[in-house]
């Protein structure tokens, strides 16, 4: 069974275009559900039935896993059956009629507007690190990337004179997003100020002289540095942040601002407008908010 996974794999890789992170996320889900398979004693694509699916479902429950997790892991073990018949190795496609598990649905983590006001507003220190602090956080909420399109940024991406970034989303699909005002200028100061101090006093293998933003050795910045960034600079002004809040409050300002549905959808990348409007979602929470505030017999009873 793992040999046709590794196939599997190898597809989503070079056809797909899938990205390291999500090809290793599809590898766990794929080998806890084959070492499961081979526990109850199936080893071929042929001898799988419905009653493994659920029982995999069943376990994944069991070990307290949050249904949005379960409902990953599902999607890729169907992927995996679908590609299997697709190619031929064999005609049993026992998940096609497996629903998946629902997940409740949940609203986006946001912060407010004042919120993000005294993120942004807050000192930073005027060093190479401290500029590109401001201008991590800046990008993140003023162009609504992902982590990893922020870490993924080379200087050729960016053309501030004419407001835009080039993105390289999932799946390797490029975009071009708007970068203005605070963002661009943050951003600005810091190629200008920080960036150039941010590197090596001798040649290090670490060294990338493409990336935007860096560490203090001139190396590309991580994932997980991002992460700490957002989370320490939010805890001095009492917020507890992700990365992530900053895109979805950068997606909920535009919409309560009137922006369109389509044009948000293109700058955050969503290849489905479906995915696009659980925004709306939060924009009718600021609506009624607004209605409650305002109408004159809204809160009598």
């Amino acid at each position: 069974m793992w040999e046709h996974a590794e196939e599997f794999l190898g597809y989503l890789a070079v056809e797909r275009g899938a990205s390291p992170h999500t090809l290793d996320a599809y590898r766990r889900d794929l080998r806890t559900y084959i070492d499961m398979l081979e526990a109850r004693g199936v080893h071929d694509p042929e001898s799988v039935t419905r009653d493994e699916l659920t029982a995999y479902i069943a376990s994944l429950r069991a070990r307290g896993l949050a249904p949005r997790t379960v409902e990953r892991k599902m999607a890729s073990v169907k992927s995996f059956h679908k590609f299997l018949v697709r190619e031929g190795v064999t005609e049993n496609h026992p998940s096609a009629r497996v629903p998946l598990p629902k997940v409740p649905e949940s609203l986006p983590d946001v912060a407010s507007i004042d919120d993000m006001d005294r993120l942004l507003s807050q000192p930073f220190p005027e060093s190479p690190a401290g500029l590109r602090d401001r201008a991590i956080l800046e990008t993140l909420y003023g162009c609504g990337l992902r982590v990893s399109e922020l870490v993924g940024l080379d200087a050729v991406d960016l053309d501030l004179d004419e407001g835009f970034v080039r993105v390289v989303g999932k799946g390797d699909k490029e975009r071009v997003v708007p970068v203005a005002g605070a963002a661009s200028r943050a951003l600005s100061d810091y190629l200008r100020r920080g960036r150039p101090f941010l590197r090596p006093k001798k040649s290090t293998s670490s060294y990338d002289p493409d990336a935007v933003f860096v560490n203090v050795r001139g190396g590309r910045l991580t994932r997980q540095a991002v992460f700490q960034i957002v989370r320490l600079r939010g805890g001095i002004v009492g917020l507890e942040l992700h990365p992530h809040t900053l895109r979805h409050s950068f997606a909920t300002h535009l919409l309560e601002g009137g922006a369109d549905l389509r044009a948000l959808q293109e700058m955050l990348g969503h290849s489905d407008i479906s995915t696009t409007q659980i925004y709306t979602h939060v924009d009718r929470h600021h609506i009624r908010e607004e209605y409650l505030s305002t109408h004159p017999r809204a809160r009598l009873r």
